[in-house]
């Protein structure tokens, strides 16, 4: 019997396709704890809150789209749909924070 060299490739492919993104996984969970050291090493050191809660809002929501896209797979095919559910809310919520703080400065 000949061996099914389909198969062979298939698998292959597959196995290329895991190992980079396993590999995107770990440079994403390294970043994502480079961040957290940072976030606290600008906490704890002595700076002005105008400067360090503007980096530390950036740097998590850089976070955010991390844990998105990365651990929840939303940047593969098929995900478009609890991906556009995500951004809705994520638009809400922005625009329900925006409405509150408005009424409450007026």
């Amino acid at each position: 019997m000949a061996d099914n060299t389909n198969s062979n490739i298939h698998d292959q492919f597959h196995k290329a396709k895991h190992k980079e993104e396993m590999k995107h996984q770990v440079i994403t969970f390294a970043m994502m704890i480079a961040f957290t050291i940072i976030a606290f090493g600008l906490v704890a050191g002595d700076f002005s809150k105008l400067f360090v809660v503007p980096i530390i809002l950036v740097l998590a929501a850089v976070q955010v789209l991390f844990q998105l896209y990365y651990f929840m797979h939303l940047n593969q095919k098929g995900h478009e749909m609890p991906a556009l559910m995500i951004y809705s809310g994520v638009f809400a919520a922005v625009l329900t924070i925006l409405a509150l703080t408005t009424i409450t400065w007026i």
